[in-house]
């Protein structure tokens, strides 16, 4: 941006005012959508992690479901094993063949009941995850529906605001223009470390209009010369006089 090195100092308050008048008609506007933007992404946040949960306990059950799966070929195996053992029992030479065998079937029977048991956890860690998988359907359901309540909510404050805002934001552009860089830069870092937005204040009552700390008379004098910009010694805002302030128009 080109410095109007061309504008006296009067010039320069006014062109400063004028955007703050600008800026505080869009804070005002966009003011009216109040908490809604960030309640609109909050929820936009907590739907996310929900269906996130609900994959994950969906993968967790098809995962118990595939062991169960896994753990009933083992016992139709075992199973198959004691039948072929029980076989064997009826050819048996000696004491020492007939003990081997039984041992097989113990083990086999043994690895049955291991099995079955392990069946029987899982089907209940099924059950407990499907039953919070509903839960979290549940409340996805009424996130879902306070979520669309707040975007019609904010698509409505919007839409009534939107004409005025581009129209303001477009004086904005041109207001800028005028404007030295120095003094743009340190106008919106101010705007950026003050809750109100106001980075030009008017003396009112004989106190600066945005952080109300008193102004002595003589600087007050030297505000409405005109002669230099000024800023309040206690909040750094730069000063203009009110009446400067009436002849401001947009």
């Amino acid at each position: 941006m080109a410095a109007n090195t061309e504008l006296t100092v009067e010039q320069k308050l006014k062109a400063l005012y004028k955007l703050q008048v600008i800026d505080s008609k869009i804070d005002k506007l966009r003011s009216v959508r109040g908490e809604l933007p960030m309640e609109v992404a909050d929820l936009e946040d907590e739907l996310a992690g929900l269906e996130t949960r609900s994959e994950n306990l969906e993968a967790e059950v098809a995962q118990m479901e595939a062991s169960i799966s896994a753990n009933k070929t083992k016992i139709m195996d075992a199973k198959a094993n004691i039948k072929k053992y029980e076989k064997q029992l009826e050819n048996v030479k000696n004491n020492r063949e007939f003990d081997a065998l039984n041992k097989e079937i113990e083990i086999a029977g043994l690895e049955v009941q291991a099995a079955e048991k392990r069946i029987k956890n899982l089907q209940f860690d099924i059950e407990q995850k499907k039953d919070g998988k509903s839960g979290i359907l549940a409340e996805l359901d009424g996130r879902k529906i306070d979520l669309s309540n707040k975007k019609g909510e904010l698509d409505t404050i919007v839409e009534e605001t939107n004409k005025e805002e581009n129209d303001l934001l477009n004086l904005r552009e041109k207001a800028v223009v005028g404007i030295e860089e120095r003094l743009l830069k340190g106008y919106n870092g101010i705007r950026g470390n003050v809750k109100n937005g106001i980075g030009i204040a008017i003396i009112e009552r004989d106190a600066c209009g945005g952080c109300f700390s008193k102004i002595p008379p003589q600087r007050q004098a030297d505000i409405r010369q005109r002669k230099k910009i000024l800023v309040c010694e206690h909040c750094g805002r730069v000063l203009v006089d009110s009446l400067l302030a009436e002849e401001v128009s947009l």
